[in-house]
């Protein structure tokens, strides 16, 4: 279940309390979900119950709509746990059948994840220029607004502080993909950083290069996976979850991938996309290390013969599920990439 899909939920919800009269309050247009800031607190948390008490038509407190509205939710398919925080928040967890699900649907749609319908009948502005870094940021919010299912109608903007040297220029001292990522990053105010020796650097340090070691990591554990002979399988219900703190944060990011893109093309705002390209990198960084380990203990067993495993027969759930994961974060990476421009190797 993704934050839009969840969000539907929550909507749907709040709608069907209403006309059982089990709630008195105007429905709202949207219902928002985001990841809680602090671990604990669920997959998702809203803050819908604070927003329906503070309407025109809210009756009662906030923490009695967010206990109807638990009640409810907890009725739904996916969904394994509420919790109420005050003033009145709700913590939403899913379950495991959720995350693999998520991972599934990551893995079949590829480079088309998180594309669709969000959008739909909004018209979002742009209008032509001949400054480099305007052109390039209304051009890339055109293929967001058409990946969210919106269209570009005519208008001002986006409007960006300039860039200082000419696109000739931007392409010989940084070349196509670092001179894109040095003028999509930055939010639109602020001034591009153009210095080859950052843009261009095989190191940490380096934003660009960890979004693009991050994708070409995620397939070579595949291929890693290939030669151990483990067929990537996401979860299914009835196996353990992912439960681990690094796994958890990574599903969040991807599940909150089709949300970025939204708010990416509704603001006229590719950095917004940038930036989640690498919180998702940094995530699996995280992440990476119980693959890693995995796969060391799976060829710890076949150097051993004399010592069967069970592992070796048949690899348990997990041995399949997290190169799913890997394999869905490939995914988003490379997605998010190339409707900036940019390419994802699978080598560097």
């Amino acid at each position: 279940m993704t934050p839009a899909q969840l969000s539907r939920t929550v909507l749907h919800t709040v709608r069907r309390a209403v006309e059982d009269d089990e709630l008195c309050v105007a429905v709202p247009e949207r219902v928002k979900v985001r990841t809680p800031p602090r671990p604990g607190c669920g997959d998702y948390a809203t803050n819908v119950a604070l927003l329906l008490a503070r309407g025109e038509r809210g009756e009662g407190d906030a923490l009695v709509i967010a206990e109807v509205l638990r009640r409810r939710l907890l009725r739904t398919p996916g969904i394994a746990r509420v919790d109420i925080a005050a003033p009145g928040f709700l913590n939403i967890t899913l379950d495991a059948g959720s995350h693999g699900e998520l991972v599934r649907t990551v893995v079949s749609d590829g480079l088309r994840y998180g594309h669709g319908d969000s959008l739909a009948g909004v018209s979002v502005p742009l209008g032509a220029s001949d400054e480099v870094r305007a052109a390039l940021v209304a051009h890339v919010v055109g293929g967001l607004v058409a990946a969210a299912g919106g269209v570009v109608a005519p208008g001002h903007g986006p409007v960006v502080r300039p860039s200082p040297l000419s696109g000739r220029d931007l392409l010989t001292r940084l070349g196509p993909d670092a001179a894109r990522w040095a003028l999509l990053r930055p939010a639109g105010h602020d001034l591009p950083d153009l210095d080859p020796s950052r843009l261009l650097s095989q190191r940490e340090d380096n934003p660009l290069f960890r979004v693009r070691y991050a994708h070409a990591r995620t397939r070579a554990l595949m291929r890693n996976a290939g030669q151990l002979g483990l067929a990537p399988e996401p979860q299914p219900e009835s196996g353990a979850a992912y439960d681990h703190p690094a796994e958890i944060g990574l599903l969040a990011l991807l599940a909150d991938h089709p949300r970025t893109i939204e708010a990416a093309a509704r603001h006229r705002a590719p950095d917004r996309l940038a930036r989640h390209l690498v919180a998702v990198a940094d995530a699996f960084f995280r992440f990476q290390e119980l693959v890693q380990d995995l796969f060391q203990d799976l060829s710890h067993d076949r150097l051993q013969p004399s010592r069967p495993s069970s592992r070796q027969s048949k690899p348990p759930a997990v041995h399949r599920a997290r190169p799913a994961l890997a394999d869905a974060t490939g995914a988003v990476l490379a997605g998010g990439l190339h409707l900036l421009g940019i390419s994802a190797p699978d080598h560097l």
